[in-house]
């Protein structure tokens, strides 16, 4: 395996260039999680309410009024009246990529030897900031490693 070269700053504009995208995508990965979050609910219980969001993700109930709001602004999700949350087709297609993602870096980090709880509290984090070089690189790795597992 190649070592890493000695960690050098580049360029400023590519440096802001990538602190921007990060940004970028911890304002996203909110997003995909709660719509990920409400298709599942909605899979496994029936039903997508904010005080169940609120108690698994950890949060105020505010604070999920508040995503869910702006969710609604954006068109991801519809409220109705005393029945909860639902997805819009558009939410139901970020919350699928959002699965997608999220399965194949749970196997990758499988895969290069993680146990299974933290390769599923680390990939929370992963899906969100991996580019999709990167998630083209693991679906490879992963590709030659579950043909020949050697």
């Amino acid at each position: 395996m190649p070592r890493a070269s000695p960690r050098s700053l580049p360029p400023p504009e590519d440096h802001a260039a990538r602190f921007t995208q990060q940004r970028e995508a911890d304002r996203s990965a909110i997003a995909e999680d709660y719509v990920e979050l409400i298709a599942d609910l909605l899979q496994e219980e029936g039903e997508a309410r904010a005080v169940d969001i609120a108690r698994r993700m950890g949060v105020a109930q505010a604070t999920v009024a508040a995503t869910v709001a702006r969710l609604q602004r954006d068109g991801l999700v519809e409220t109705k009246p005393y029945r909860g949350l639902f997805l819009t087709p558009a939410g139901q297609a970020v919350a699928s990529a959002a699965r997608a993602r999220h399965e194949l870096v749970v196997r990758f980090l499988l895969a290069v030897g993680l146990d299974p709880e933290t390769a599923e509290a680390d990939a929370e984090g992963l899906e969100h900031h991996a580019s999709e070089k990167a998630l083209a690189a693991f679906a490879r790795f992963l590709a030659k490693h579950e043909a020949d597992p050697k």
